[in-house]
């Protein structure tokens, strides 16, 4: 998978793309936050999805699109009340909720979602984004009236340690 961006009048843009397999990848687009828009991109008798993809990537490239490093992403975690060091319950609660969130800013071009920790009273879901204002308000509409509404807090793991 490759994620570029360019902030385009103060608002950041996506574009990404993956395989989906040998003969087939995804092109995915749009402003972040937002579910954007994708094509499917397929080889046929005159050259391979590949090639196709990287014509594109050049273009975007060009345009000024380009990554964000990983140590430039917030850490956003997802926090929950469990009693003691968790259940079971918990952790397989723990691991949809991964998935959820793994789709939500996949496809909303924020980020994914790097796993999770349970223990001393608190389980927390890990989250890497580009904008943590904006992922946060995704991730609370994108978890009202679900099972993971009962959470404590959203918040960014490197603002709480430089208090």
């Amino acid at each position: 998978m490759l994620k570029l961006y360019k902030n385009i009048n103060g608002v950041l843009h996506y574009w990404e793309t993956w395989d989906k397999d040998e003969k087939t990848g995804f092109i995915h687009w749009g402003i972040v936050g937002q579910r954007g828009e994708n094509k499917e991109v397929k080889s046929g008798l005159f050259g391979n999805f590949q090639k196709k993809i990287q014509k594109e990537l050049t273009s975007m490239t060009q345009q000024g699109y380009s990554r964000i490093d990983p140590e430039d992403h917030y850490t956003l975690l997802i926090e929950f009340k469990v009693d003691g060091m968790g259940s079971p319950e918990d952790i397989d609660k723990r691991t949809r909720l991964q998935d959820k969130m793994d789709q939500t800013l996949g496809w909303t071009g924020l980020g994914h979602c790097d796993g999770g920790s349970i223990g001393s009273s608190t389980m927390e879901v890990c989250c890497f984004v580009v904008d943590f204002e904006i992922a946060k308000r995704v991730i609370e509409e994108d978890l009202k009236e679900t099972e993971f509404a009962d959470y404590t807090r959203i918040f960014d793991e490197n603002a709480q340690l430089k208090k």
